[in-house]
């Protein structure tokens, strides 16, 4: 009997690709965060492997909360999940935070430093590096008056509304795949925060990787 080869997807990401609601303060189910939809969208051919984490950051140590850098834990993140066929990073939310002191241009600098050592891991994808940088929806400016204001502080809507462009410039010089989520759709946040993507967003999100992803892979 001949088994079945999986295309194997790895969505590596911070709060919205675990699925954090911010009207329930609890998760998404099964049935309705995105990385579980695209495995429903895409069929049996596909497997995705979520990796999600509230609070990582591409590559900033975090002082009050342990584990969150992502460049830390990308190499085992992807040996574990081999063979990789292609791997979706969406971060960028958490690196805005005001005790990072980054500017947009920083966090797109580590974001780049995230992406090559992705590539350099050859090991862990079935053919080449495989690589999709999404640039998450921005912050929008209505954080500042809902708890998680304290959390993000000053100034982290208008950084993240500065990313996309750096982000895209980055995935251009590295040659990867692109998507500007903020420009998508239905992809939108709750107004419980601001920051969290809502359950329509999950949706739309997933519907859309979905029509994309055959063409990557």
């Amino acid at each position: 009997m001949s088994k079945n080869i999986y295309k194997k997807i790895l969505c590596f990401g911070d709060s919205n690709t675990h699925g954090y609601n911010s009207r329930t303060k609890e998760r998404f189910s099964e049935e309705e965060r995105w990385t579980c939809l695209l495995q429903e969208n895409l069929g049996k051919d596909y497997l995705i492997a979520e990796e999600g984490l509230e609070g990582r950051t591409a590559c900033f140590e975090d002082p009050l909360f342990e584990g969150l850098c992502g460049l830390n834990y990308l190499y085992p993140c992807l040996m574990t999940h081999k063979p990789v066929d292609l791997l979706i990073i969406m971060l960028g939310t958490n690196d805005v935070k005001e005790r990072f002191a980054a500017t947009p241009a920083n966090v797109a600098k580590g974001m780049e430093r995230l992406i090559q050592k992705a590539k350099d891991t050859t090991a862990a994808f079935r053919h080449t590096p495989n690589i999709l940088l999404i640039t998450p929806p921005p912050i929008e400016p209505g954080y500042k008056n809902t708890e998680v204001y304290g959390e993000m502080g000053e100034n982290c809507a208008e950084k993240s509304q500065a990313l996309a462009p750096l982000y895209q410039d980055v995935a251009e010089r590295l040659g990867i795949h692109y998507l500007d989520a903020g420009t998508l759709k239905g992809v939108n946040m709750y107004p419980y925060d601001h920051m969290h993507l809502s359950l329509d967003a999950h949706k739309n999100l997933a519907k859309y990787l979905a029509e994309i992803i055959p063409g990557l892979i």
